[in-house]
């Protein structure tokens, strides 16, 4: 009876490795939804993409990936979500608040990442950032507005009016204008909104403020963003100076940003991708994560079209110069 159960063990032993060998090569599904085309989200993507393929997921050998984006059209993006659920995929990366709503919304069983969000807890999101308690978590952008308007002053020192231009339908944009308005009086600015509910009203939002505002703050806003070239325009045309929150917008034509780097953010998702698709970690107990680096980059040659000279203290702190 010995041998017999020398064999049983072994073979057990045998189809337990078995098991383990098929788990690692089992082809996992994750379906990406984003809202819109944007450099930073784009930026976000491929670093979540990266960061899991340097930890060995590899498309077309052992991960799949289903990208969709919305183009900023809401019920397209819930058709995604629901597409999703129904595909059954493994874990679901959403980049944007509203594509993480109608995520949430589809779905309480599918893992859901967000990353590129502001306010987590004000989507109605999570229970908490420590704790989402639910199938939901991930990372968020939330804009270092104070260093944003320190640097407004530090180029700006007499600037009283500062405007900005929002989706008053993005709860992220809301959250950040609420922060700008806050910071901006600490160092003696009136924040002045123009709401841009579409990016076809972006335009005639930002020459609302024309002649109102010493300069212009645009926050990660999807919409405004979206039309960011005839901010942009009017900006130079009336020697407006034009901030931004987020980085890419500085190579697109605003004179400067103080930002996270959305790239690293998407890696910092990607490895929270692994611990859950590996079932090492449990979501519903996984803290909301934020990145600490923050990037200075700023556009000279855009500055002096909008009738700046930018200090030499400010430049050369710079991560990245645009001549």
């Amino acid at each position: 009876m010995k041998w017999f159960r020398s064999i049983f063990l072994c073979v057990i032993s045998l189809c337990m490795a078995g098991s383990s060998i098929a788990q690692q090569d089992k082809m996992v599904r994750v379906g990406i939804s984003q809202i819109v085309e944007h450099p930073s989200l784009d930026a976000t993507r491929k670093g979540f993409v990266d960061e899991l393929k340097d930890q060995g997921y590899t498309p077309l050998k052992n991960i799949e990936y289903d990208y969709k984006n919305a183009q900023n059209n809401r019920a397209v993006s819930v058709q995604i979500a629901r597409k999703f659920v129904g595909d059954r995929v493994d874990l679901i990366l959403t980049i944007s608040t509203p594509s993480s709503q109608d995520a949430a919304a589809a779905t309480k069983e599918i893992p859901i990442l967000f990353s590129a969000i502001t306010d987590p807890l004000a989507a109605g999101l999570v229970d908490s950032l420590s704790k989402p308690g639910r199938n939901v978590s991930g990372t968020t952008d939330r804009s270092p507005v104070a260093s944003q308007m320190d640097l407004i002053r530090e180029i700006l020192p007499n600037a009283k009016q500062l405007g900005t231009i929002y989706n008053p339908g993005e709860v992220n944009s809301v959250a950040s204008v609420k922060d700008v308005k806050a910071e901006s009086a600490k160092r003696g600015m009136t924040l002045i909104e123009a709401p841009a509910p579409a990016s076809s009203s972006v335009k005639t939002a930002v020459e609302t403020l024309v002649g109102r505002v010493d300069a212009i703050h645009i926050p990660t806003d999807n919409t405004v963003v979206l039309a960011l070239e005839s901010v942009i325009k009017v900006c130079q045309e009336n020697k407006i100076p034009l901030f931004a929150a987020d980085v890419e917008s500085v190579t697109r034509g605003a004179m400067a940003a103080v930002a996270i780097d959305y790239y690293r953010l998407g890696r910092q998702t990607g490895a929270m991708a692994q611990k859950i698709l590996e079932r090492t970690a449990n979501i519903s107990e996984m803290p909301v994560e934020e990145q600490k680096d923050l990037l200075l980059h700023l556009n000279i040659g855009q500055a002096t079209k909008m009738g700046v000279t930018m200090p030499q203290a400010v430049i050369k702190r710079a991560s990245k110069i645009i001549q």
